[in-house]
């Protein structure tokens, strides 16, 4: 193909750098508030400027080509050139206080948040990693402008944008010990998904002992790695290594967690950002 020496589209490069981050074109669509077919022809129409095919798509995946891959950093350094230039006759700073729960973050957040980073470095995001009820107070309470949590009792006032599978997760080698409660590694007497997985269980008629208490999601994957116990978790944080055990012990099944975005943001460039942070969770 030919270079096209006309400008080029600013939209058409940012869709192309959150296709490139988020490696889907539906994900892209979603913080965009567009179509697929926006993003595709957008894109169509970006590789007839630049004369070069800048994604290898296939049914199950999209992947930068190699010239794909050249073109990335220029591309993001085009995005924040024009940021620093529209932040000159900006004197407001726009930011995002969000809360996310831990057992949604998972390990791959700093990836993520270097993603939000690269679609509008002029966003201040201000980022609470908690217990989705510590966060669902704190939002109530006006200190954040949104959250993304678990479900929590009854409250519906906010956004379903994800259900996610959980399993009771142990290592390999852990083994259950004979005539003994199931030990078990919780998270605080406070956090939903402890009062879910013990509910499970009593309901089933099955002992049990906490063996290992609180600490946040790491801290719980510690104690599983080690062996010490099994936990009930999200598969999107479960321990690098563990298995769910919950079909060979037959344990109780669990629901599938019901991801809840709640948000007061009016502030389009805050939402942007927002959608933007969804979309990748959900793609994580």
């Amino acid at each position: 193909m030919e270079p096209n020496l006309r400008p080029l589209d600013l939209d058409a490069v940012q869709a192309f750098v959150l296709v490139a981050d988020l490696q889907s074109f539906t994900r892209a669509a979603e913080a965009l508030q567009t179509t697929q077919s926006a993003i595709s022809l957008k894109l169509k129409r970006l590789e007839e400027r630049l004369g070069r095919r800048l994604l290898e798509r296939t049914p199950r995946q999209v992947r930068l080509s190699p010239e794909g891959l050249h073109f990335l950093d220029p591309a993001r350094a085009l995005l924040s050139a024009h940021e620093h230039a529209l932040g000159r006759m900006q004197s407001d700073v726009t930011r995002l206080a969000v809360g996310i729960s831990d057992h949604i973050a998972g390990s791959g957040f700093p990836a993520i948040l270097m993603q939000l980073n690269a679609f509008d470095p002029g966003v201040v995001i201000e980022v609470r990693i908690g217990s989705s009820r510590d966060l669902l107070a704190m939002y109530d309470r006006a200190e954040l402008d949104a959250v993304i949590v678990r479900r929590e009792g009854e409250r519906n006032d906010g956004e379903l944008i994800q259900e996610e599978r959980m399993g009771w997760f142990a290592a390999p080698h852990w083994q259950p010990r004979a005539g003994e409660p199931l030990r078990l590694a919780t998270f605080s007497a406070q956090c939903g998904i402890r009062e879910l997985a013990v509910r499970r269980l009593d309901d089933a008629g099955m002992a049990w002992t906490e063996v290992f208490v609180g600490g946040g999601v790491h801290a719980v994957a510690a104690a599983v790695t080690a062996g010490l116990a099994i936990s009930a978790l999200l598969y999107r944080v479960r321990p690098a290594g563990s298995v769910d055990v919950g079909k060979s012990m037959k344990l109780p099944t669990l629901p599938l967690a019901q991801v809840m975005l709640h948000s007061k943001l009016r502030q389009a460039r805050a939402q942007g950002v927002l959608r933007t942070l969804v979309a990748a969770l959900k793609n994580s």
